[in-house]
């Protein structure tokens, strides 16, 4: 197999972190979810704390400009990168993570806008996972002992801020099939299911 990274993308409560852990388990490959904000944090030198605090949250306190300029992401200048808010060199710091890690090995990475900073290298694949509410509400109230009021409340205020935080930072909409290879309903096909789907396309595309 050549190197592949898989990127995952998830609605709450939608088992996306354990799709991406049972597919490179099949894979022999690592799987990074939260592990990204140890290594991010080890890489720039900034404390964990700051990077578990901004952890897909959206964020309010410098201009978008800044962001989609072509000079804001790999090409800044030293100026504008000591001017810059926290919150953005915390996302910088973890993109460059993510790039790092991706050209040195083959992974899984969940989250964190992984598509858009891997979406110029080859032999990725995208995957949006999603699911009826009822699905998620199931999962969630289940997962933290919380009533069904409760877990699609949370629902509602995480995908909120995932979105918020992707749909800022990248140049693509949070969901929008457009932005993925695959799209994947868990609440169809079963956590099996989609890790089956994923490694298909893999096959296909020859990875």
């Amino acid at each position: 197999m050549e190197k592949v990274v898989v990127t995952i993308g998830r609605e709450f409560g939608s088992g996306g972190k354990e799709i991406g852990e049972k597919t490179a388990e099949k894979l022999g490959i690592s799987c990074y979810d939260k592990e990204l904000l140890q290594m991010a944090a080890k890489d720039s030198g900034f404390c964990k704390e700051i990077f578990e605090h901004n952890d897909e949250k959206p964020t309010k306190s410098f201009l978008y400009s800044l962001v989609m300029d072509t000079n804001s992401m790999w090409g800044y200048s030293q100026n504008s990168y000591v001017e810059m808010p926290l919150n953005q060199k915390v996302f910088l710091a973890q993109f460059d993570t993510i790039k790092s890690l991706a050209q040195k090995e083959s992974c899984v990475i969940v989250g964190r806008c992984a598509d858009y900073a891997l979406e110029n290298m080859k032999n990725v694949c995208n995957v949006f996972v999603h699911a009826n509410l009822d699905y998620r509400i199931a999962n969630i109230a289940k997962r933290f002992q919380l009533s069904d009021a409760k877990a699609k409340e949370l629902i509602a205020k995480t995908d909120k801020n995932r979105a918020s935080y992707y749909n800022y930072y990248a140049s693509k909409k949070w969901g929008d099939s457009r932005a993925y290879n695959l799209t994947l309903d868990s609440s169809k096909l079963g956590i099996d299911g989609c890790v089956e789907m994923i490694l298909k396309y893999c096959e296909i595309m020859k990875f």
